[in-house]
């Protein structure tokens, strides 16, 4: 399917793609279609939020969506909630399941934000999520499927007419996202590869990933994931250090800039990054210390981050 074939589909749905970038994910658009209103899939982090309402207002022309849904509750997919529920006061929020309870009473041992150091501003719940469900959006009806690995109460969306599935962190083209299960004790990589074979055996025609473009070769995605599932698999060790390093650069997409020592310091205060320095074997304060500015100098030497006298940025591409 090339390009406008695929642009053509998704325009038949009734939905539009705001590609965003690793600080927050991509949001789905859907129109309003007679009795069914305008709906949003994700909303991004909370620093790009009034973007996300910008982009919002323009890709919906003054419509007022009704209901806005999310894969799944990390901060850099539903950042934008409290902004956008601000906005539209009558908006229906509606979450995976799993994460109802967290959300309805904003329980934030149960939710990732304190632990992986990220802002979240509080939202309000109004429905769940249920693998099994169908979802009228915008021309067509929608599965709920789960897709547990990178985060265990994870949905996906799938329209089987024309099989476009809206993935969320679950399949992207190029890469695998962080399995945080893994870094919590638990077991995310079987979790990650049982995803991976539902998808397969959903056979999308067309692919809304979480980040980055849309794309249709699902089968080089899918093989591309197992070949890096199974490499995690063989060096969990491995699989921690790309956790680190990508906690890492969220933080630096996000305050743009920031000394040395400041950083270090965040890391040092940032709960999940003491969880991932023990499993790496660095136990006391000294030890992690050294562990994170190993990864700033990883990260320097691979050019994804520039330093000017004590001062770390992104490296401009």
């Amino acid at each position: 399917m090339s390009g406008h074939e695929s642009s053509s589909l998704l325009s038949s749905l009734g939905l539009s793609v705001l590609e965003r970038d690793w600080l927050s994910s991509n949001q789905v658009v859907f129109k309003a279609c007679g009795e069914v209103s305008a709906a949003v899939v994700d909303s991004g982090y909370v620093r790009h939020a009034p973007m996300t309402l910008a982009l919002l207002e323009h890709t919906l022309e003054g419509a007022v969506p009704g209901r806005l849904l999310n894969t799944h509750l990390h901060s850099d997919h539903c950042g934008g909630n409290h902004l956008l529920q601000a906005h539209y006061p009558g908006l229906q929020t509606w979450v995976p399941v799993g994460h109802w309870s967290a959300a309805l009473q904003w329980d934030r041992s149960r939710l990732s934000y304190d632990a992986v150091g990220q802002a979240c501003d509080r939202f309000a719940v109004h429905g769940a999520l249920k693998p099994g469900d169908e979802l009228e959006l915008g021309e067509a009806l929608w599965q709920v499927h789960a897709a547990p690995g990178h985060d265990m109460d994870a949905v996906m969306l799938f329209e089987p007419q024309t099989r476009t599935l809206i993935a969320g962190d679950a399949l992207w083209e190029e890469r695998l996202a962080i399995i945080f299960p893994e870094l919590e004790g638990g077991p995310g990589f079987a979790a990650t590869r049982a995803t991976l074979d539902h998808i397969e055996h959903l056979a999308p025609r067309c692919v809304i990933p979480g980040h980055g473009a849309v794309f249709e070769d699902a089968a080089t995605a899918l093989a591309r994931s197992r070949e890096r599932l199974a490499a995690f698999e063989r060096q969990p060790d491995w699989h921690t250090q790309h956790a680190a390093r990508a906690l890492l650069m969220f933080h630096l997409m996000e305050v743009q800039a920031l000394p040395v020592p400041a950083l270090k310091r965040w890391l040092m205060d940032t709960p999940l990054y003491r969880v991932m320095a023990k499993l790496s074997g660095h136990h006391d304060n000294q030890a992690m210390s050294q562990w994170g500015q190993a990864l700033i100098g990883g990260l320097l030497a691979a050019g994804h981050v520039q330093q000017v006298g004590d001062q770390l940025t992104i490296a401009k591409p």
